[in-house]
């Protein structure tokens, strides 16, 4: 008998990226005694998207100088893969890492964001996909509009959205992680009810009614107000890398992150793989992570679905952060020779 698996995780939050995740997870399988592991690193349009498409559909990574969330110039990473579309993770130009510990809530811009779409169109791109995880900003997307004079200029821009929050809700949700008071977030939440103004007497969208128009503190919304589509995030990397074509005939799919909890079957990558899965009839499904809440792991247990934990198989969580690639190794491995088939 010929054992197929598809390998699909996320990233697991600082210790492997979900290449090598991926990497790891077929590691353990081959082991076990299948013959062949099909790959697919996968994110749900926020960090690491980037990573994941150019990575399974190749393509070339490109560097622009562009201006950072507090101004200062940074050196952006944007890809172009075959075809000519563009990726684009607004984290590289406005993420909150490029600002950590000394970010300014009101300030903070996405005019980078905005550059790297430019330099995208300038390099001859017809398409780009816009990652928006990971912001330092809830401007709105105004920094990127201007930057773009307020034209995509014959782009088609998809922008992936990992959440439903809406524009003017950016502020509440999304502001205290950022550095905003809640003198602050409130300043923003107005901000954010004249921009939407703005933007819907200057482009008749009206982006206070847009399901993820808060993603990235409003980015996604401006986008939209210009042209660009919103997207579930997973759905977009998901199409992009067929993720339904390839899961046709194989007899397990294995899927897994950092931390699995209520979210992550909602719009997220484990959720989203499973769900896939489910649908294409595939009854073997594995989900390997660092660790599981306890209703969740019920819920995944309840519906069929076996989970794997590194935190069992560690001393610590300072022990499973640094050997995750091993756990994962050895979690898959015992997936493969315990399920029926062996």
């Amino acid at each position: 008998m010929v054992l197929r698996a598809v390998i699909a995780p996320d990233k697991f939050r600082g210790s492997l990226d979900a290449v090598e995740a991926a990497a790891a997870i077929a590691a353990g399988l081959t082991r076990g005694g299948f013959d062949a592991v099909d790959q697919i690193p996968m994110a749900d349009g926020g960090e690491g998207t980037l990573a994941v498409l150019s990575d399974v559909l190749g393509g070339s990574r490109r560097y622009v100088t562009v201006d950072g969330p507090l101004g200062a110039s940074v050196d952006a990473q944007w890809a172009m893969l075959p075809g000519g579309t563009a990726v684009i993770e607004m984290a590289r130009a406005s993420g909150l890492a490029l600002v950590a510990g000394r970010n300014d809530p009101l300030r903070a811009s996405t005019r980078g964001t905005g550059q790297l779409i430019d330099a995208a169109r300038r390099a001859g791109c017809k398409r780009v996909v816009v990652a928006v995880g990971g912001s330092a900003t809830t401007d709105g997307g105004l920094g990127a509009i201007d930057a773009l004079q307020w034209t995509l200029g014959g782009l088609d821009v998809t922008v992936g959205c990992d959440v439903t929050t809406r524009f003017v809700d950016a502020a509440d949700v999304y502001g205290p992680q950022k550095g905003a008071t809640r003198a602050q977030v409130e300043l923003l939440r107005r901000r954010l009810e004249m921009l939407a103004d703005q933007y819907a007497q200057r482009t008749g969208v009206d982006v206070r009614e847009l399901e993820g128009g808060g993603a990235a503190g409003g980015l996604a919304g401006g986008l939209a107000a210009i042209g660009a589509r919103l997207e579930a995030g997973f759905d977009v990397i998901a199409g992009a890398v067929q993720l339904d074509e390839r899961l046709v005939g194989c007899d397990l799919v294995v899927t897994g992150e950092g931390r699995v909890d209520a979210p992550s079957l909602d719009g997220k990558v484990v959720g989203g793989v499973l769900d896939a899965a489910a649908g294409a009839g595939i009854a073997h499904r594995v989900v390997i992570c660092g660790t599981a809440e306890a209703a969740t792991r019920e819920r995944l247990e309840a519906n069929g679905v076996r989970v794997f934990t590194l935190a069992e198989r560690a001393w610590d969580h300072g022990d499973a952060m640094a050997r995750a690639a091993l756990l994962c190794e050895e979690a898959a491995l015992e997936a493969a020779r315990t399920e029926p088939w062996t």
